[in-house]
C-alpha cells in the first residue's frame, strides 16, 4: 500500500462524485416537459456554475429554448455556447459580480408563467452574486465580508447577515419572477440546508434581521455603519423581511441537492475498501475550530494505538480510514496568517499526535484551501522532522496561523488547480 497515492485518490474519488457531468443530467426536466415552456432562462451563481452551465447545455434538446447567465469565481470559467459566463470577486464580492447579479434579476423579472427559469447554485455564490441593498455600498458589504471571514463565523451564520443585505438572496431571486422556477444545488453546508448554500436565492429564509444582528454580536464584528441601521431598521420592523417559508410563491419553485458532502465521502469510503482498508466515516457535518477538529481527530487516532481498536466497536482496528467532512472555521485574530482551514487542521493533527505515525489529507473539494492555491495538503509521519531539517517548526507555524509554509517547506501541497464543484472540506487520517 502507498498511503499517499491512497490519500489523493480517496480525494479524487470524493470530487468525481460532485462533479456536474455526472450527476445534473439525471435531475433535469425530460424533453416533453422541457417542450412545453414558451422561454427557458438559466441563471446561477458559485465556483460550481459554469460546470453545472456546461452539463446542462450538453443534455438540453438542441431545438428548445434555452438562454442565460451564470457568474462564477475568477479562474473557474469555461466557454459555454448558449449560456453566458462572467467571473467575480470570491470570498470578497466586487462590482463585476454586483453588475452580474443585477442583470440577472433583471432578465429573471422578465419571465412569466409559461417560461422556465432554471438556477444553479453552488458554494460561493454568497459572493459571487452580490447585489447589496440600496442602502448599501459595495465598499461596505466588501467592509464586511472581510471582518465575517476573519471572526470565525461559520458559513451558515455568514450567510444570515448576508442575506439581509442583499435584493437577490434569502429567496429574493424566486420572488422576482413569475416563471416556474428549478434551482438545481451543490452543497457546500452542513446538513445540506437548502436556505444556507449560497444564501438560498429561491429558498424561503427562516432567520430574521434579529437574528443577523445577533450573529454580528456574538462574532464582536462592528459592521460599517450603513449596514448598523439598516439591520437596525429591519430589527424594528421598518424594512420587509426575506420570504419565509409557507409564502405563497414557493408552490412553483423546486429547489433539488444534485451533489453533497455525504454523498462525496461515500465514494471516498469505496475507494479505500477496495483498497483493504476499512473507512469509517465520522460524518460530514464536523465543524469548529481546525485545530480544535484536530484534536478530536488525534484522540481516536491514540485510542486505537493504546488500545488496539477504538470505541466505534469490534473489529476497528487497522488498517483503517477516519473520513470526514464540514467546513472548519479558522480564527485568525490581527495577527494574520497563510494557509487555509485544511492545512490548519493538518498541522495541528501533526502537532497533536506527533508519535502515532499518521498520514492524513485535508483538502477543499473546490480546489482552493483558504487564499492560496491549494487545495490542501499531504501530512506524512515525519513532515515535522522534515520540516525542522528546513529551520522550520511546526508549533510556531500553528501559533502564527502559517501552515501553508509549514507544508511548503515539505513539499507536501496539494495542487489541482479548480475543480469547478464544491462539496466542502474533505479530511481522512489512514492507519495503515
Amino acid at each position: 500500500m502507498d498511503p499517499r497515492a491512497l490519500l489523493i485518490e480517496s480525494f479524487e474519488a470524493a470530487v468525481a462524485a460532485a462533479d456536474p457531468a455526472r450527476v445534473l443530467a439525471a435531475l433535469l426536466p425530460d424533453h416533453r416537459e422541457i417542450a412545453g415552456y414558451r422561454r427557458t432562462l438559466v441563471v446561477g451563481a458559485g465556483k460550481a456554475a459554469a460546470s453545472m452551465a456546461a452539463a446542462l447545455e450538453a443534455h438540453w434538446p438542441a431545438e428548445a429554448s434555452l438562454e442565460g447567465l451564470v457568474v462564477t469565481r475568477y479562474g473557474h470559467g469555461l466557454d459555454c455556447r448558449r449560456i453566458d459566463v462572467i467571473e467575480a470577486g470570491h470570498p470578497v464580492p466586487d462590482s463585476a459580480g454586483e453588475e452580474a447579479a443585477r442583470t440577472i434579476l433583471e432578465r429573471c423579472s422578465q419571465l412569466g408563467a409559461a417560461d422556465l427559469l432554471v438556477v444553479l447554485v453552488s458554494g460561493g455564490a454568497s459572493s459571487l452574486l452580490a447585489l447589496p441593498v440600496d442602502a448599501v455600498a459595495m465598499a461596505d458589504l466588501k467592509a464586511l465580508t472581510q471582518a465575517l471571514l476573519a471572526s470565525g463565523a461559520p458559513i451558515q451564520d455568514m450567510n444570515v447577515v448576508r442575506k439581509h443585505l442583499s435584493m437577490i438572496q434569502g429567496g429574493r431571486l424566486a420572488q422576482a419572477t413569475r416563471a416556474r422556477v428549478l434551482a438545481l444545488v451543490i452543497s457546500d453546508v452542513a446538513g445540506d440546508d437548502i436556505s444556507a448554500i449560497g444564501s438560498g436565492p429561491c429558498a424561503p429564509d427562516p432567520s430574521t434581521y434579529q437574528d443577523a444582528l445577533a450573529v454580528l454580536r456574538r462574532y464582536r464584528v462592528d459592521p460599517p455603519a450603513s449596514i448598523a441601521e439598516h439591520l437596525r431598521r429591519g430589527a424594528a420592523g421598518a424594512i420587509g423581511e426575506t420570504p419565509k417559508p409557507g409564502d405563497a410563491f414557493f408552490a412553483r419553485v423546486d429547489n433539488r441537492v444534485i451533489a453533497s458532502a455525504a454523498a462525496s465521502l461515500a465514494a471516498a469510503a469505496q475507494c479505500f475498501a477496495a483498497a483493504g482498508v476499512r473507512p469509517v466515516v465520522l460524518g460530514d457535518t464536523i465543524t469548529g475550530e481546525a485545530r480544535d477538529v484536530a484534536q478530536v481527530h488525534a484522540a481516536i487516532a491514540a485510542e486505537l494505538d493504546i488500545r488496539g481498536e477504538c470505541s466505534f466497536g469490534p473489529g476497528f482496528r487497522r488498517p483503517l480510514a477516519l473520513i470526514s467532512g464540514g467546513e472548519c472555521t479558522v480564527t485568525i485574530g490581527e495577527g494574520g496568517g497563510r494557509g487555509g482551514r485544511c492545512c490548519e487542521f493538518l498541522l495541528a493533527l501533526a502537532v497533536a499526535a506527533p508519535e502515532q505515525g499518521l498520514w492524513a489529507i485535508a483538502a477543499d473539494t473546490d480546489g482552493i484551501d483558504g487564499s492560496e492555491t491549494n487545495a490542501g495538503a499531504v501530512l506524512t509521519p515525519d513532515a515535522r522532522q522534515r520540516a525542522r531539517l528546513k529551520g522550520v517548526e511546526a508549533g510556531r507555524c500553528l501559533e502564527a496561523h502559517d501552515s501553508y509554509s509549514f507544508f511548503e517547506s515539505t513539499g507536501d501541497l496539494l495542487v489541482t488547480g479548480p475543480t469547478r464543484t464544491n462539496v466542502n472540506d474533505y479530511r481522512a487520517l489512514l492507519l495503515p
